[in-house]
């Protein structure tokens, strides 16, 4: 198992693709500390987790303050240990014209990708920093890498995520510590507008060669490889993991 004995956090965990990485994860060894803002013992992701044999810690949080931040990485640390594994997942998208779009939509956006990553970045590399040891991957979308039309706040958020994980894996890379991002194209709560909209669904598939979507479980592997033993001397990069959508 490549996470053997290894402790995950991952934020957004409850469905989609934060479920997905946090089995896993699972799958290999870990135990996985599962945040998200409604979160619940009762949910499918929990019972899925503990069925593989690894333990679950459940935190609700909201990655956006910083209080509750430093809060959820006490009470992992009481149930799991430190965090040797982080995968900033969490999101949302409220979508509006640039023109149309308010301060609100503007700032909920921004806070919850961008300051939600630094946020829990900052929170557990300490620790990483002291053991000299830490994999942490940051959730970006092809939004961030080309724009898009009705998601200035989503681009935005992005596209500084991009930018945090390359100057993050410059400071960091002398503890031990990698700093990475995916970008990854797949079926959610998120993207369910276009998947199921016939006409932006085609507009959409146009872009990708492999001609569908992606569903949670293909973007998985990628998570594990950038967490795995194997990758790490693999730093600052971004993966798109998108049917080819992206190729740079």
């Amino acid at each position: 198992m490549k996470l053997q004995g290894k402790v995950a956090l991952v934020t957004g965990a409850k469905d989609g693709i934060g479920k997905a990485i946090a089995l896993a994860f699972a799958d290999e060894g870990a135990d996985v500390a599962l945040v998200s803002r409604s979160i619940t013992r009762e949910d499918d992701v929990v019972r899925e987790v503990e069925a593989k044999g690894r333990r679950a810690c459940v935190v609700k949080a909201d990655v956006s303050k910083r209080e509750s931040v430093l809060a959820m990485v006490e009470q992992i640390k009481a149930e799991l240990g430190p965090v040797d594994i982080l995968v900033n997942n969490a999101g949302l998208s409220i979508p509006a014209m640039l023109l149309k779009m308010t301060e609100e939509q503007w700032d909920e956006v921004i806070n919850v990708h961008l300051k939600g990553t630094f946020l829990c970045t900052q929170a557990v590399a300490f620790d990483m920093k002291e053991r000299g040891f830490g994999r942490i991957i940051n959730v970006t979308s092809s939004a961030g890498l080309q724009g898009t039309i009705g998601q200035v706040n989503y681009t935005a958020a992005k596209g500084g995520i991009n930018a945090f994980t390359k100057s993050a894996a410059r400071e960091l890379a002398k503890y031990g510590i990698t700093v990475n991002a995916i970008s990854p194209f797949a079926e959610t709560k998120m993207t369910t507008k276009i998947a199921t909209d016939p006409k932006l669904r085609d507009k959409y598939l146009e872009r990708v060669p492999m001609g569908r979507f992606g569903q949670p479980e293909e973007m998985a592997p990628g998570f594990v490889f950038l967490a795995s033993p194997e990758a790490g001397y693999i730093t600052g990069q971004i993966l798109c993991i998108d049917g080819g959508m992206i190729m740079r």
